[in-house]
């Protein structure tokens, strides 16, 4: 079983705590020791690894830390920081290649896995999962998710299914979702102002087709993710099950009371990257954008006060903001944390949390945290990103990233313990 030491790093390991000095040894794809080095000294309770039989690497006093979860990926949406793609809706065999690029733009960007929030095929993040898995391509670990489910598809335009009305229908639906084998369903519940101004407030399934829906979910053993922007939305969404809220934006104070006492069943994830790339974007003439403008500045406004709120009483608010459109890219998803804390008054520290632990339980995996068995994702990062999450932006801050023990980027050099000393005649 490979040994890799990684030394002289300090450690930020998911839990929001501060940096510490310290080693941390990986074992086969598992993190197997995690030693403590206050003062430049260790301790009985934390010793020094051994080295033996170990590729080391010294960090340089680089920072350590777990990869971050993606809470709101949209690998199929086409534009990234490689390639702009103006259209949205690509014939399926450009649409998997986009897709496979942009699985590996978000392991690039530090990002070692992705709850999907939606994709534009059935079966497309599927596919693409178990390559990933499979070592085929490089990406993250992904929960895939089927096309977004609103009852009201018109399969007649571009891109679009027909699903079908009715409780029945939607069960039909949950059943296929599990026979393609996705890790989740998502469900739009309600509109969105973006495309359809006012639809945020409408309803786009009954109740009825939301408890079918929670009901299959249940019984195939799928987790349900929705997008509810309206208040309404919010409220039947819980009623019904659904376990990632995404958006909330007018959840007025009883349906905050409702998204607060199922805090240890449920996560937030606000998606407020594609507001604020909405409100900064300056489109070319011949696109009008200021409709979307108008709707993107009230929903800043209400997450100012709701997020800090949620997250003050234990709500666990996620990182992840609709990024893949042409005006907010795939790779650019690092800009979450600098959200988080100039607009909702997150720590630092706070947000990583939020980014890697909170993350990890999303994806309820063992990820998200520097601990002794847990899977080794891990980010070595030049700079105290404790202090300014704004480094996680330049991939070139980014010194390894290593998913499941394996380097999908190395800049350091290492040695392997006990090896001879190349002499200077050798090292020429």
């Amino acid at each position: 079983m490979k040994r890799i030491l990684f030394k002289n790093v300090r450690i930020f390991d998911g839990s929001g705590s501060d940096l510490f000095p310290g080693e941390v040894l990986v074992e086969g794809d598992r993190i197997t020791r995690v030693s403590r080095r206050p003062e430049g000294l260790f301790s009985k309770k934390d010793p020094k690894i051994s080295e033996e039989g170990a590729e080391v690497i010294d960090g340089g006093g680089a920072v350590l830390m777990p990869g971050m979860v993606e809470a709101h990926g949209h690998l199929s949406w086409p534009s990234s920081t490689e390639r702009f793609v103006p259209e949205f809706v690509l014939p399926i065999e450009e649409m998997m290649l986009v897709t496979a690029q942009n699985a590996r733009i978000l392991l690039d960007s530090g990002f070692t896995s992705v709850y999907s929030a939606g994709a534009l095929s059935d079966r497309i993040e599927v596919v693409i999962r178990d390559n990933i898995n499979k070592g085929f391509l490089p990406g993250p670990r992904l929960r895939a998710c089927t096309l977004e489910r609103s009852p009201e598809e018109d399969e007649t335009k571009p891109g679009n299914v027909n699903h079908g009305r009715g409780p029945e229908a939607i069960r039909a639906f949950v059943r296929k979702c599990k026979a393609m084998g996705v890790d989740q369903v998502k469900l739009v519940i309600s509109g969105e102002d973006a495309l359809n101004p006012g639809s945020s407030h409408h309803l786009m399934c009954t109740e009825e087709e939301a408890m079918a829906a929670g009901e299959a979910a249940r019984e195939v053993g799928l987790p349900l993710s929705a997008h509810t922007q309206g208040n309404d939305a919010v409220k039947l969404g819980l009623r019904a099950g659904v376990r990632v809220m995404y958006h909330c934006t007018y959840a007025d104070e009883e349906a905050i009371d409702m998204l607060v006492a199922q805090k240890d069943r449920i996560f937030m994830a606000p998606a407020i990257g594609v507001i604020v790339a909405t409100l900064e974007a300056t489109p070319p003439p011949h696109i009008d954008m200021s409709s979307m403008k108008e709707m993107a500045k009230p929903v800043i406004e209400r997450a100012k006060k709701m997020i800090p709120e949620l997250k003050r009483r234990g709500v666990r608010v996620l990182i992840g903001g609709d990024y893949g459109f042409p005006f907010n890219p795939n790779g650019t998803n690092a800009r979450d944390l600098q959200h988080f804390v100039e607009l909702f008054g997150y720590t630092q520290k706070e947000v990583l949390h939020a980014a890697t632990k909170l993350g990890g339980e999303l994806m309820e995996l063992e990820v998200g945290e520097i601990r002794p068995g847990y899977l080794a994702d891990i980010l070595l990062v030049d700079g105290d990103v404790t202090k300014d999450v704004r480094i996680l932006q330049k991939k070139d801050n980014l010194l390894a990233i290593m998913k499941g023990g394996q380097f999908h980027k190395n800049k350091l050099s290492s040695r392997i313990a006990g090896a001879p000393v190349p002499s200077r005649e050798e090292h020429a």
